[in-house]
């Protein structure tokens, strides 16, 4: 091997192989700890150095180490985090000795995100080499093949609750704490108050240099006239999930101004691939100001006054708070097993507001529009100035994820409004808590016989039991729990995935083989996630076997000899966690309700009912439109309980119905009722989660 260090001394990179110290030969370690791909530790080089007989420098700290086959092939590349340890060596006719002891970082890769593992095949017989197998170390797990996997918290039951106002009462409590997505609230907030933007957070481009951050904020000062050119945009997109709220604030716009301002882009940055933002352009003299729906203006224009500063607020409701499934990969005898990676189809519901800050701090905002996109996308792109030949500033502008409630009111005479949330001064209506508290403002509280629905989500922890048979695959069942780490298990359809790939690389014939494969100089270099396809044989019987092995480890070391010899021991482990892309902690989360039995495969659910409505309410009935026909030869099962859904008569039965809308009899002022779709299956399959109606309103005559 060629060891080259560069010490940063502008000399450029030194041949160090002359220097190395034979006894001690150089190593390169690679290890794999667990199978996601992600925060894997480093590979790390090795190497003693004797310089006494050269003229080259001591290495320094943060030299660049680079380690080569004689052949070129770069083996590892790296970086010193401190100078090498002298170590004294003995004492020579020209006095005392002192070896260097070298330690490189290898350079630490982005992770990849939610991808498969890639992996390279090696094929091997026993005379390349030297087989050496040890005693499995915690056979329950490697034998498992009944596994419960926990996830984080999801969101359950869609549940619609409905109070009545009365003119005075100011503060309605939530049945259930409404779903919110674990981490912050907050998922960009951008003051434009510094002398540079974060690369990590913002992409510019700006062909004809008219963008800039000044004193008034990020400032458009014209435009090339062409659409889509000239833009800041994030630099990573966000999933259009729950309720999102995206503001652009400090607005200030200029006469004959062009472009788009606080827009979500499906694609490239264009009008017409405009999901949902404010449309900026001229008319009759004046700028004005009005809401895009896919590429389209729609409601109602504000007429920019100026000098005057504003607030743009978008607001996104989807009843769908996780759009998209994780893949989990398993290495099950050198073939690759994927789980996962479905979308999340759902409807969105989008709130145009815009707020003069010129006037009174808490002017109540002017809703422009309200309008729906029935299949919205997963992910776009925000994007606070799209210019085309635009003239202004904007101070800041910020996403936040506000959870899975929308709050609507109808009054006595038909009149439907939503209800804005946010904080005091933001001229909005009302402040909704984590814990379910909805708190109104002077000024906009409910009326006498005003009806405020909510609709949003309760939630639970996300659990998946499976399991199989021994007998199935020859190998021993044991029962095994743990929480998925990563990639992030955000509902129990993640959890089931995730569990089907540890099946798998639990079911492998190799799963429960723990040792390493000596060979000198094979034919391609080897990384840990790697397989290593060993072929065996017995002449005496004839049989021929083949094992396929997943390289938890590579240790290559430099032994003496010419041409070179390169030593690889190769480390697979028993732990079939090493087979997967994957983390799993050993146990499962404390809140988890764990299945009683494990399933032979993931469950099947009809549709849930996600878009089910209240059409109207009177003092003995509950009106109700599910969304969907019923599921063929099935209907709708209402229930007093979030449970004990299937055929026959219970306590908490309140009736079937087979067709799309359908009323339920009214029995007190507090009400609870679940609803859930099934089918005509010999036994009758229903949706994974229940859509609710909570009311507290009068009943009777």
């Amino acid at each position: 091997m060629i060891l080259t260090l560069d010490n940063n001394d502008g000399a450029g990179a030194r041949d160090y192989t002359r220097a190395l110290v034979s006894s001690s030969p150089l190593t390169v370690s690679r290890s794999r700890t667990g199978a996601t791909q992600a925060a894997q530790p480093p590979d790390r080089l090795r190497a003693v150095l004797d310089l006494a007989s050269t003229s080259l420098p001591v290495p320094a700290r943060l030299a660049r180490a680079v380690v080569t086959t004689d052949g070129g092939a770069v083996l590892f590349t790296g970086t010193l985090p401190s100078a090498p340890a002298p170590v004294a060596a003995g004492i020579a006719a020209t006095g005392p000795v002192d070896h260097l002891h070298l330690e490189a970082i290898a350079d630490i890769q982005p992770a990849p995100g939610l991808v498969p593992p890639t992996a390279a095949a090696h094929s091997f017989t026993p005379g390349d080499g030297t087989l050496q197998l040890s005693p499995s170390a915690s056979a329950p797990r490697e034998f498992a093949r009944d596994l419960t996997l926990s996830g984080a918290i999801e969101p359950a039951a869609y549940i619609n609750q409905t109070f009545l106002g009365d003119g005075t009462t100011a503060v309605f409590d939530l049945a259930e704490p409404p779903f919110h997505p674990t981490g912050s609230a907050t998922l960009l907030d951008e003051r434009f108050d510094r002398d540079r933007l974060d690369p990590r957070l913002w992409t510019v481009n700006d062909p004809g240099g008219v963008l800039s951050l000044s004193s008034a904020g990020f400032t458009a000062s014209g435009g090339n006239g062409l659409d889509g050119t000239t833009a800041l945009a994030s630099a990573t997109p966000f999933e259009i999930a729950g309720t999102l709220i995206l503001v652009t604030d400090g607005v200030l716009l200029q006469p004959a101004s062009d472009g788009v301002l606080c827009g979500l882009y499906t694609g490239q940055i264009s009008r017409e691939s405009c999901l949902a933002g404010f449309n900026v352009r001229p008319s009759g003299g004046n700028t004005i100001v009005t809401p895009l729906v896919n590429g389209v203006e729609t409601g109602a224009s504000l007429t920019v006054l100026s000098g005057h500063r504003y607030r743009l607020r978008l607001r996104l409701h989807c009843t769908e708070s996780v759009r998209f499934a994780a893949t989990c990969t398993a290495l099950a005898d050198g073939q690759p097993h994927s789980f996962g990676g479905e979308a999340v189809p759902a409807p969105v519901t989008l709130l145009f507001e815009a707020q003069d800050l010129g006037l009174a701090s808490n002017t109540p905002a002017t809703v422009l529009a309200t309008a729906s996109v029935a299949a919205s996308p997963i992910i776009c792109t925000f994007a606070p100035i799209h210019a085309i030949q635009l003239n202004g500033s904007i101070a800041s502008c910020s996403i936040q994820q506000a959870g899975s409630a929308w709050i609507t009111s109808t009054t006595s005479s038909g009149t439907q409004t939503v209800r804005l949330t946010g904080a005091e001064g933001d001229g909005v209506d009302c402040t909704l808590s984590s814990t379910g508290r909805i708190t109104f403002f002077a000024g906009r509280i409910p009326i006498a016989n005003e009806i405020v629905s909510v609709t949003y989500r309760s939630h639970q922890r996300s659990i998946a039991r499976l399991g199989t048979t021994g007998s199935d695959t020859g190998i021993p069942t044991a029962a095994w729990q743990g929480h998925v780490l990563h990639p992030p298990a955000r509902t129990s359809a993640d959890c089931e995935n995730a569990t089907q790939a540890a099946l798998a690389a639990s079911g492998a014939r190799s799963a429960t083989l723990t040792g390493d494969f000596t060979t000198l100089n094979p034919d391609a270099d080897i990384q840990p996630g790697d397989t290593l396809d060993l072929t065996t044989s017995t002449q005496s019987a004839g049989i021929t076997d083949s094992l396929n092995l997943t390289v938890t480890g590579v240790t290559i070391t430099q032994t003496p000899g010419l041409p070179e010899q390169l030593l690889y021991r190769i480390a697979f482990a028993n732990d079939w966690s090493h087979c997967l892309d994957a983390s799993l902690a050993d146990t499962a989360a404390e809140d988890a309700l764990l299945p009683l039995a494990p399933t032979a495969a993931p469950p099947v659910f009809t549709a849930n009912l996600p878009a089910l409505t209240v059409t109207g309410i009177t003092a003995t009935t509950i009106s109700i439109d599910t969304g969907i026909a019923p599921p063929t030869g099935g209907g709708f099962e209402v229930r007093r309980r979030d449970g004990g859904f299937g055929p026959g008569a219970s306590n908490d039965l309140v009736l079937r119905a087979t067709t799309r809308a359908f009323s339920i009899p009214r029995t007190a002022q507090l009400e609870r009722y679940y609803i859930r779709p099934y089918d005509a299956s010999p036994t009758p399959i229903y949706s994974r989660f229940s859509s609710a109606i909570f009311t507290s309103l009068p009943y009777g005559s």
